[in-house]
């Protein structure tokens, strides 16, 4: 008889949990489906698989809708929404010292999306949690005119969402780690949820940060030219559209936020004619999306660290 040897175990790991990320990606995609009212047609079926979504993901679904709906109401008004990547003008860039530029240009290199991603996913949400309680505290003691006014401050149903999807995600930490042990299950929940998030955070950004995108200010801005000069459409092997929800179809999805994810396709398609104009990438052009990480206010396009230098 052969017995594995103890390498042989952490191998076998690996495509299991590269599926698990997948899966990981996919249930975030639900997610946003449900935070648009359009996975189900009942409201409350939404509701309820967003919610068990958000705790797959670890991620409290209704404060993050609210936020994502920002993103689709000022889509391409770079004024009012600077992206995933909170993106500097060309001026306030150009005003930062050399070692803060050097800092910029670093955090919001492609590798940084690993790091970032396990931020996004198993930090930020019980930061936030903190943070709302924190600010809810001051609000009895001080009264709520103490509120920070530049701090969004969640609504009644979004901090019930973030105590009940924290508190479960807290208890299956506790579970698992009891069942299979706090470093085989933390070296595997670490990973799945690094590159998964690292996985929609890149298709996010890509989707809106490329060379031509649509970069309007206030100003002329327009909803139709941010839905569909202002996101790309990738060319993705079938797989990864699944694993991603179709999500790829991403023009067709800000001019009709309500369109299900199984049916992005077939609309795209129906109305290509009309979406002649919206830029299509491929995965090889993928990290050639990253370098733009500069909004020119004046010129009113997205512009690359090395021409800002020049």
């Amino acid at each position: 008889m052969v017995v594995a040897g103890p390498g042989a175990v952490p191998l076998l790991l690996l495509p299991i949990l590269g599926l698990l990320v997948l899966f990981s990606s996919r249930s975030f995609s639900l997610m946003h489906d449900c935070g648009h009212r359009s996975l189900f047609a009942d409201r409350w079926l939404n509701q309820v698989f967003g919610f068990l979504f958000g705790v797959v993901n670890g991620i409290p679904e209704h404060p993050w809708s609210r936020g994502h709906a920002y993103h689709h109401k000022h889509n391409g008004n770079w004024d009012r929404y600077r992206g995933p990547s909170a993106l500097l003008t060309l001026e306030q860039y150009r005003a930062l010292s050399p070692f803060n530029q050097r800092i910029y240009a670093v955090s919001r290199h492609p590798l940084m999306l690993l790091p970032g991603g396990f931020f996004y996913l198993v930090i930020k949400p019980r930061l936030a949690l903190i943070q709302a309680l924190l600010d809810l505290l001051v609000s009895v003691v001080k009264g709520p005119s103490t509120a920070t006014p530049k701090r969004y401050q969640p609504t009644q149903a979004e901090l019930a969402d973030l105590v009940a999807n924290n508190l479960l995600v807290v208890a299956s930490w506790v579970a698992m780690s009891y069942w299979l042990g706090a470093g085989l299950f933390w070296s595997c929940y670490a990973i799945v949820m690094t590159f998964s998030a690292a996985i929609f955070i890149c298709i996010f950004f890509v989707q809106h940060n490329y060379e031509g995108s649509y970069a309007s200010g206030n100003e002329g801005w327009s909803y139709l030219q941010g839905a569909v000069a202002g996101s790309s459409n990738l060319e993705l092997p079938w797989i990864l559209n699944w694993f991603s929800a179709d999500i790829a179809f991403h023009s067709i999805h800000h001019l009709c936020e309500r369109i299900p994810n199984y049916r992005l396709r077939q609309c795209h398609e129906r109305n290509a004619h009309l979406l002649k104009s919206a830029k299509r990438l491929t995965l090889a052009e993928i990290p050639d999306c990253f370098r733009y990480i500069l909004w020119d206010s004046k010129d009113l396009r997205l512009i690359s660290v090395a021409e800002a230098a020049r």
